[in-house]
C-alpha cells in the first residue's frame, strides 16, 4: 500500500487531501504543519510520497523540499500551491519536486498526479 506524508499548514486542507487518498485506498503515513517538521517526520516514516505545499510558517515548502532531496534524492514530492504564480511553480520544479496541484483542489487531479509520479497512470 503506497504511503503518503502530507504537508499543509491549515488543518483543513490536510484533511480535504486526506479524504481523497482516503477514496483510493491510500496509507496517510502522518501530517504535518510546517517544512520542518516534513523533514523530520520524511527521514522518520519514509513514506513513498509527500505532497506538500509551497507556502507555510517555519520553512516553506521549496526550502523542505530541498532539504529531503539533500536526504533522499529519489524523494517524491508533489507540491500543493494555492497561488497561481508561475514563477512559484518553476521553482518548485526546478528544485525538485515531481508534479504540482493547484487548490482548491479537483479530487482527480490529485489522484492523477498522484498516480502519474508514483507510476501507476
Amino acid at each position: 500500500m503506497t504511503r503518503v506524508l502530507i504537508v499543509d499548514d491549515a488543518k483543513f486542507m490536510r484533511d480535504k487531501i486526506r479524504e481523497i487518498l482516503e477514496t483510493e485506498n491510500v496509507d496517510v503515513a502522518g501530517e504535518a504543519e510546517n517544512g520542518e517538521e516534513a523533514v523530520f517526520l520524511y527521514q522518520k516514516l519514509k513514506p513513498d510520497l509527500v505532497i506538500m505545499d509551497i507556502t507555510m510558517p517555519v520553512k516553506n515548502g521549496i526550502e523542505a523540499l530541498k532539504e529531503m532531496i539533500h536526504i533522499d534524492p529519489k524523494v517524491k514530492v508533489i507540491m500543493c500551491t494555492a497561488m497561481r504564480q508561475k514563477r512559484i511553480v518553476v521553482e518548485a520544479i526546478e528544485a525538485g519536486a515531481k508534479d504540482f496541484i493547484v487548490k482548491p483542489f479537483e479530487e482527480a487531479k490529485v489522484i492523477e498526479a498522484i498516480r502519474l509520479v508514483l507510476g501507476n497512470a
